[in-house]
C-alpha cells in the first residue's frame, strides 16, 4: 500500500510545504481588519460616501475585504477596502503563479477529472496508511495507554518514524478525511449544496410595482443589516436594478438571505445545509486559510509526511535486506542441526546467519528457517531457537504461530535446545517472548535443555560468542563464529593525551585528543572497531576539556581492552564519535543524581563540570578502586558524594550503590518530586538493583509508581548500561 502510494504521497508533501506557505504570507499583509465589531450597515455606509454604487461586498477567508464598486468618475473597480472608512487600501491581490501551480498539480496532478479522482484515492489510502501505523505503534508501545510512553531508540529512522508519528497522527487524519470529503464534494457524490430560493411576485405583496410610490428605507437603516457583523459575512451581492424584483443577496456563514432592496425586509431566508458547512470547515483545515497558526500546523504535518515516506522505506529496505536467510544446502529432514529465527525487524538474522556459516564450515548438516516454518525434522539432534521480542513480551512477525505449532507437532526424536533471546534493556517485557519458548520447551518431554536461556541486550556480537563457546563446550562441537562484518562510518583520528596504570580491578583512564574539532558532551559513545575481530565496541564517554576521558577495564584476553592499553603516549586512535542525546545531562533540572559502578563512572567524571546540584552515588570493590577517580571528584561537595565498596576489608561495611540509593529515600523523593534527574550508568545487574529501590522509594514517598516519572514528556530517569 505504501509502495504505490509513494509517488503522491510524495507529491502531495511537497506541493503542501509550498501551499502552506500562501495562508501564512497572505496574514502577514496588513489588510486584514477585525471584524467581529463592524456592522454590513457600518461598511455600506461608508461606501456609499465614497462610490456612486455598490456592486458586491464579500469578505475572504483571509479576512480581507473586498468591495466591487462604481466609482465616481464611472469606472468599474475592484479592490481591498477598509470596512470602517470604505477607503480603497489595496488593489486584490492575484495568486502567485508558484501557488497557481502547486495547487493544480495538488489538487489533480495536471490530470483533470482523472488526477482529482487519483488524489482522492490516495488520500483514502495515505488515511489507510495512517491509521493501521498507529494501531502499530499502539502493539509496539504495550497499549493505547502506553502510546505516548518512551520510546526505545533502535535507529534513526526507527525511532522518528514512532516519535514524529505520534504527533503529527491527529493532523494527518484531519489532512486525509478532508482531502477525501472535498473529493466526494468534486465529483457531486454528497448532497447538492447549492440553495434555492422558492419565491415569486406574491412575494412582493404590499409592495407597490410603481417605485415612486414606495417608502424607501436607507440602506445603512437596515435592521437586518444593522444586526449583521462582517465576521458572519460571507458576500452580498446588491440589486442590479431599482426594480420592486430586484433584491439583495446575503450570503452568511450559516444562511442565505433575500432582503427587498426598498423596506429591508426579509423575503427568503435558508439555512446552509451540513454538507455545505462541511465542505467550507473541510476547505479551512485542508488549507489553512486565514490563520497562522493552523497553517503552521499543516506545514509541519506536510513535513512530517515528507519524513515518514524517507522512514518508512528505510525501515522496509533495512528490514528486507536484514530478513534474508542463507540458502539451505540440505533438506530438512537430512539436517541434525536445525535453527529457527524470530525476528521483527531483521536483526536477528545477522547472528543466526553467523551462526549458520559457522556450522556450514564446520562441516555440520545444518537447516535453518523462520520460527513459524517449524514442523518435524527425521534425523535433529539439535535445535537452536534465536528470536527478538516485538514491543511489550510479544511474538515477533515471523514467530506468532510457533508456540501453537509446538503443541500441535510432536518431534520423532528427543531433541537437545538451547535458546538465545535477543532484546533491549530499555523494555520492561526484556527478551520475554524467548522466556515463554524456553518455558514451553521445558515442559515438552522430548526437548531437554542444553544450555540455560542466554540474553543478549541490543544484538551484542561478542555476548553471543559467549553463548557460542558455552554451548560448543557441551556440545562438543568446534565453532569459528564471525561476525559478518559491515561498513562502518568514516572514523575520526584520537591522539593519546594520557594514561594511568592498572589499578587493583584491572581498571585504567586514558585521555584523548581529537585531532580534528568534534562537536560531543559527556555521555555520548565513542564507536572502536579492532582491525583483529571488526566487531564494534562502545564506551561511554566523560569531555574534560574537550579531550575525550575513557575508563575501560582490562580483560586478560579482551581485544579492545588490550588495543588501548598498549596505546602509547602521542599514538593516533581510529574511532567514531556517536550521539548519544538519550543519555546527556539535563541542563534545566536543578538537582541532578549520578549513579555508577566501576568504569560507569567515566561520563560522569565530565559531566561534574556543569552548574546545579548534584550528587554522585559509586560502587567499587575496594578503596583502592577509587584512586584513579578520585582528581575528577575534587569539585564536587564531599557531602554529595555517596561511595560503596562490596568487598572492602577494612572495617567498612560491604554494600552496593543500591544499598547507599535505599539509605538516602528523602533525597531520592525529592528530586523525583520536584522534576529533577537521575542518570545510571554501568552493568546492567547494578541498574536493576537501583531501579527497584527507585520504585520502592517512589511509591513510599511519593505513592507513586515509578513510570511516572519516566514518561515521554519527563524521562527525569536515563540509563546507559552494559
Amino acid at each position: 500500500m505504501a509502495i504505490s502510494s509513494f509517488i503522491f504521497i510524495l507529491t502531495a508533501s511537497i506541493t503542501g510545504i509550498i501551499l502552506a506557505f500562501e495562508p501564512i504570507s497572505n496574514q502577514l499583509k496588513p489588510y486584514a481588519i477585525p471584524t467581529d465589531q463592524i456592522s454590513l450597515s457600518q461598511t455600506i455606509s461608508s461606501l456609499k460616501k465614497e462610490y456612486q454604487e455598490i456592486i458586491t461586498l464579500k469578505v475572504t477567508q483571509n479576512n480581507f475585504v473586498s468591495a466591487s464598486v462604481i466609482t465616481k468618475k464611472g469606472k468599474n473597480k475592484r479592490f481591498y477596502i477598509n470596512p470602517i472608512s470604505g477607503k480603497k487600501i489595496s488593489n486584490i491581490i492575484p495568486k502567485s503563479k508558484i501557488y497557481k501551480w502547486a495547487t493544480n498539480l495538488h489538487r489533480s496532478l495536471f490530470l483533470k477529472s482523472t488526477g482529482r479522482f487519483l488524489v482522492g484515492l490516495f488520500s483514502f489510502l495515505l488515511l489507510l496508511i495512517t491509521i493501521t501505523g498507529s494501531i502499530l505503534i499502539i502493539k509496539r508501545q504495550g497499549g493505547i495507554k502506553r502510546f505516548f510512553s518512551k520510546v526505545v531508540k533502535e535507529n534513526f529512522a526507527q525511532y522518528y518514524h514512532v516519535v514524529i508519528g505520534r504527533f503529527a497522527l491527529i493532523p494527518i487524519i484531519i489532512i486525509t478525511v478532508t482531502g477525501v470529503y472535498l473529493s466526494f464534494e468534486k465529483f457531486n457524490i454528497l448532497p447538492n449544496t447549492k440553495i434555492k430560493h422558492t419565491f415569486n411576485s406574491s412575494s412582493f405583496t404590499g409592495f407597490p410595482s410603481d417605485k415612486k410610490s414606495v417608502k424607501k428605507i436607507p440602506i445603512e437603516d437596515f435592521a437586518t443589516f444593522k444586526k449583521i457583523k462582517l465576521s458572519e459575512l460571507k458576500s452580498i451581492e446588491f440589486p442590479f436594478s431599482d426594480d420592486n424584483e430586484d433584491y439583495f443577496l446575503l450570503k452568511l456563514h450559516s444562511k442565505e438571505l433575500i432582503i427587498h432592496q426598498y423596506s429591508g425586509e426579509i423575503i427568503s431566508a435558508k439555512n446552509i445545509s451540513l454538507t455545505a458547512i462541511l465542505v467550507d470547515w473541510s476547505l479551512f483545515l485542508h488549507t489553512g486559510r486565514g490563520t497562522i497558526f493552523w497553517a503552521i500546523i499543516l506545514l509541519l504535518t506536510a513535513i512530517s509526511i515528507l519524513f515518514f515516506s524517507y522512514s518508512g522505506f528505510a525501515i522496509a529496505l533495512k528490514r528486507k535486506q536484514k530478513s534474508l536467510l542463507p540458502k539451505n544446502t540440505l533438506k530438512k529432514d537430512i539436517a541434525e542441526i536445525i535453527i529457527l529465527v524470530g525476528s521483527e525487524t531483521g536483526e536477528s538474522f545477522r547472528n543466526a546467519t553467523s551462526l549458520y556459516n559457522a556450522l556450514i564450515i564446520s562441516k555440520k548438516s545444518v537447516f535453518i528457517a523462520h520460527l513459524n516454518d517449524y514442523t518435524s525434522y527425521k534425523k535433529a539432534q539439535h535445535l537452536l531457537l534465536l528470536t527478538s521480542t516485538y514491543a511489550e513480551g510479544k511474538a515477533p512477525v515471523n514467530a506468532t504461530n510457533f508456540l501453537n505449532l509446538l503443541q500441535k507437532i510432536t518431534p520423532e526424536n528427543n531433541i537437545k535446545y538451547a535458546v538465545i533471546g535477543f532484546g533491549s534493556l530499555a523494555y520492561k517485557d526484556y527478551c520475554k517472548f524467548a522466556i515463554d519458548i524456553d518455558n514451553a520447551l521445558e515442559k515438552h518431554p522430548k526437548f531437554e535443555k542444553i544450555t540455560a536461556l542466554y540474553k543478549i541486550n541490543n544484538q551484542d556480537f561478542l555476548a553471543f560468542k559467549k553463548w557460542e563457546l558455552e554451548w560448543c563446550q557441551k556440545t562438543g562441537i568446534d565453532l569459528q563464529l564471525k561476525l559478518n562484518i559491515q561498513k562502518h562510518k568514516k572514523q575520526q583520528q584520537f591522539s593519546v593525551v594520557s594514561k594511568t596504570l592498572l589499578n587493583n580491578d584491572a581498571c585504567f583512564l586514558i585521555r584523548l585528543k581529537p585531532i580534528k574539532k568534534i562537536k560531543f558532551t559527556s555521555g555520548d559513545l565513542m564507536a572502536i572497531i579492532p582491525k583483529k575481530d571488526g566487531v564494534k565496541r562502545l564506551y561511554s564517554v566523560g569531555k574534560i576539556e574537550n579531550d575525550v576521558l575513557l575508563s575501560v577495564k582490562k580483560h586478560e584476553f579482551g581485544v579492545c581492552s588490550n588495543l588501548l592499553f598498549n596505546l602509547e603516549k602521542n599514538t593516533i586512535l581510529k574511532a567514531k564519535i556517536e550521539k548519544n542525546k538519550a543519555f546527556q545531562y539535563p541542563k534545566k533540572s536543578k538537582k541532578v543524581i549520578l549513579i555508577a559502578n566501576g568504569t560507569g563512572i567515566a561520563p560522569f567524571l565530565g559531566m561534574l563540570n556543569n552548574s546545579g546540584e548534584m550528587h554522585l552515588f559509586w560502587g567499587g570493590r575496594t578503596q583502592e578502586s577509587l584512586k584513579i577517580y578520585l582528581p575528577f571528584l575534587s569539585d564536587l561537595n564531599p557531602k554529595n558524594i555517596h561511595i560503596s565498596y562490596s568487598q572492602e576489608k577494612n572495617k567498612i561495611a560491604k554494600q552496593y550503590v543500591q544499598d547507599s540509593i535505599f539509605n538516602e529515600p528523602d533525597l531520592i523523593a525529592d528530586t523525583l518530586k520536584n522534576n529533577g534527574s537521575i542518570l545510571i550508568c554501568g552493568s546492567v545487574a547494578m541498574m536493576n538493583g537501583v531501579l527497584k529501590v527507585l520504585a520502592q522509594i517512589a511509591l513510599q514517598k511519593l505513592n507513586t509508581p515509578i513510570d511516572k516519572f519516566n514518561a515521554t514528556y519527563k524521562r527525569q530517569i536515563k540509563t546507559d548500561c552494559y
